[in-house]
């Protein structure tokens, strides 16, 4: 069963292809040009999350593959990155019949990507496998789906049951590499860029001159992005600088910052123009959607504890 519906799938498709042949390539991370590549990311999910949840792990995809050092994707393939873990994923590597089998939960894209770099166990350790995802033995399971938001690209199971699958990089080697959060930061740049799209219609308000409501509410809205943005600057400029450290803390720190200005420009736009255009837009009402949902593959307190954890080791972690 495809992991979108008869007629999603087509129509996202379509638009995910679109964007990639205009847009074949993104710089890479820690290669000098790391703000151009979240402002990219920042731009497509501004326009359609849904689309920037399959491009960003295409992109991811490409980056992975630079830094493990293995062939790059042919031009047009498009490529997702399944590599959620926890007690429902089963999927092993078998290196003496190179295939993999068992279960990988949270599967984006299955129902759009051309090929897939799956994660998977192994006797020597975790490994990161490369897989055609129409090959014989790859069977998508029925939906357990039913969010609304990013409903479009519904992140169901898939079952392997001995599928060829090309090693890439050695055991361990996809999670140790810097790049690993370096790719994780450009999540953030996804959730920044529909938060964005998602205050426009306040910040265009012709109400904020007279209303000192709505014009407090795009203070909170600007004060709140700003700061992200300034982070995501300053991030960026880091990873540049160094980049083979994976700067996990601050990277933990972006997404935690950026995952809470999400949720004050939620707060701050519904309560500013009221439920219209959540009613009425519908652009702005499958935006609205599709973030709730998208900010939620943080990992909430969680991140808040481990940066906490982080920063205790600092002596003057604030100082300016």
């Amino acid at each position: 069963m495809d992991c979108l519906s008869d007629h999603a799938a087509p129509a996202l498709e379509a638009r995910v292809r679109d964007v990639l042949s205009r847009q074949p390539t993104l710089p890479l991370p820690g290669r000098g040009k790391t703000l151009d590549r979240w402002r990219a990311l920042a731009r497509i999910a501004g326009h359609d999350l849904c689309v920037a949840k399959a491009l960003e792990a295409h992109y991811d995809a490409q980056a992975i593959l630079e830094d493990l050092g293995a062939e790059p994707l042919a031009q047009g393939v498009l490529a997702a990155v399944w590599a959620s873990e926890g007690p429902q994923a089963t999927l092993r590597f078998d290196p003496a019949s190179g295939t993999i089998s068992g279960l990988k939960p949270w599967c984006s894209g299955a129902g759009l990507a051309d090929v897939a770099l799956v994660s998977a166990a192994s006797e020597a350790g975790g490994r990161l496998v490369q897989v055609r995802v129409d090959a014989s033995g790859v069977r998508h399971l029925p939906q357990s789906w039913h969010a609304t938001g990013m409903g479009g690209i519904p992140s169901g199971s898939v079952e392997f049951a001995e599928v060829p699958a090309e090693p890439i990089g050695k055991p361990g080697a996809y999670l140790a590499r810097p790049g690993f959060w370096h790719g994780g930061a450009g999540i953030a740049a996804c959730w920044y860029g529909a938060a964005v799209a998602l205050a426009a219609p306040l910040h265009r308000s012709p109400r904020v001159a007279d209303d000192s409501q709505q014009a407090a509410l795009l203070g909170k809205v600007d004060m709140t992005l700003r700061s992200s943005a300034a982070l995501m600057r300053e991030l960026a400029a880091a990873i540049d600088d160094a980049s083979s450290c994976s700067h996990q803390t601050d990277v933990l720190r972006l997404r935690c910052v950026v995952e809470r200005s999400c949720t004050h420009v939620l707060d701050a736009v519904g309560r500013a123009l009221g439920p219209a255009p959540m009613c009425l837009d519908s652009a702005h009402a499958r935006r609205w959607s599709d973030l709730t949902v998208f900010i939620r593959q943080s990992h909430a307190d969680r991140d808040w504890a481990e940066l906490g954890r982080a920063i205790q080791t600092g002596e003057t972690p604030w100082e300016l």
